[in-house]
């Protein structure tokens, strides 16, 4: 009976406990479909269109639905030292946290109530992320917000594409944001090619993007960009010879106006694809800046016979890829149709059949290119 009487008892305790883990378990997902419900995560990001050649540099570039320069960074692009850089700077143990570094808030809570004021940060690259998604002013219940978007990001993301949406959304000054509309504009090359310095100059910016303009305060930057030079010499992230070099570098940067190499082509894909960030073309940019250069020389030396203008079509007879696309010697040449596409323009039959009678007489040696 006695034995009995204790079953019964561990019976009862089992299943109350089983319910109570139940209600927990309920209670939890009823908090997380509410919480999910006033704090919901949409990353609907609108990027800047860029036209690529085949070595994957931009050669034209639109403005974003928003009007800003955004042009999509692709995690592969993430230059290494951008990249090491970052993490040591915004967030050591990124690749650690839950998208919360609870270390790092207990120590901000603590500085702060000591200090009356807030003097230091917690913001993880997560937290940030989620900042930037959902720009709002700086008070206690949008950190918490910003805290909960952190760790649904984590949930919904992995690292590298977190550090991807970071780099993509941080703010430049102006209308620039992003790591590669940064480069583009203000280095005129790709991520991928920047130097130590430059690329520890990107990381700097963003602290203070409307104090730290480059081309108008390019001193301050270098002041700032050689203080965490000298930090990382320290932690001894970067061989001493490329830091030493990397302090040594002068800051020769400006604000750019974005890549217009084949006009024509750019509008023409852009038109066509309008809802992709990237196009992607076999488009050689060594051929293009040469035929743009021969066309327009040659086009001067015709004015005299009232020809004004040119168009010039280079297809690679293998691999039949458009090479060069050049739909008028200037396009900025209002006066005689520089920005109608000649090599999509309306032709007659005969006008159409003259290059294929020309190649032919000049196979023959009928006639020869000479003018």
């Amino acid at each position: 009976m006695i034995t009995f009487n204790r079953s019964y008892q561990s019976c009862t305790k089992f299943k109350k406990t089983t319910v109570g883990g139940v209600l927990i378990v309920a209670l939890l997902g009823l908090l997380l479909v509410f919480l999910n419900f006033w704090f919901p995560l949409r990353v609907q990001i609108t990027y800047s269109p860029v036209i690529t050649a085949s070595d994957g540099s931009v050669i034209n570039a639109f403005l974003s639905p928003d009007d800003k320069w955004r042009m999509q960074l692709q995690t592969h692009e993430i230059n290494p030292l951008l990249k090491k850089a970052i993490l040591l700077k915004e967030d050591r143990y990124f690749y650690y946290h839950p998208g919360v570094n609870p270390v790092a808030l207990s120590r901000a809570l603590v500085n702060n109530v000591i200090a009356g004021k807030t003097t230091s940060g917690a913001s993880t690259i997560t937290m940030q992320v989620a900042r930037l998604l959902y720009p709002r002013q700086r008070t206690i219940p949008n950190k918490l917000k910003e805290l909960f978007r952190a760790l649904k990001l984590e949930l919904n993301y992995s690292k590298d594409e977190i550090l991807t949406l970071y780099l993509n959304l941080v703010p430049f000054g102006g209308n620039i944001e992003g790591i590669k509309a940064a480069s583009v504009l203000y280095f005129q090359q790709s991520p991928q090619e920047l130097s130590l310095a430059q690329a520890v100059t990107l990381t700097v910016i963003p602290n203070k993007p409307s104090s730290l303009r480059i081309g108008m305060k390019n001193d301050r930057i270098v002041s700032f960009r050689n203080k965490w030079l000298w930090y990382f010499a320290k932690q001894k992230a970067f061989p001493a010879k490329e830091i030493a070099d990397a302090i040594n570098e002068p800051l020769v940067a400006y604000r750019s106006e974005a890549p217009q190499i084949a006009p024509h082509f750019a509008y023409r894909l852009q038109k066509q694809f309008p809802n992709q960030a990237i196009i992607q073309t076999n488009l050689n940019r060594a051929i293009q800046e040469k035929v743009a250069q021969l066309a327009y020389n040659y086009q001067g030396t015709l004015r005299a016979r009232n020809i004004r203008n040119a168009s010039v079509l280079v297809i690679n007879n293998q691999t039949k890829a458009v090479e060069a696309y050049l739909g008028s010697a200037d396009f900025s040449d209002h006066e005689h149709g520089g920005q109608v596409d000649g090599v999509r323009a309306n032709r007659s039959p005969g006008s159409t059949l003259k290059p294929l009678l020309y190649a032919l007489a000049f196979d023959k040696g009928l006639i020869t290119p000479a003018p």
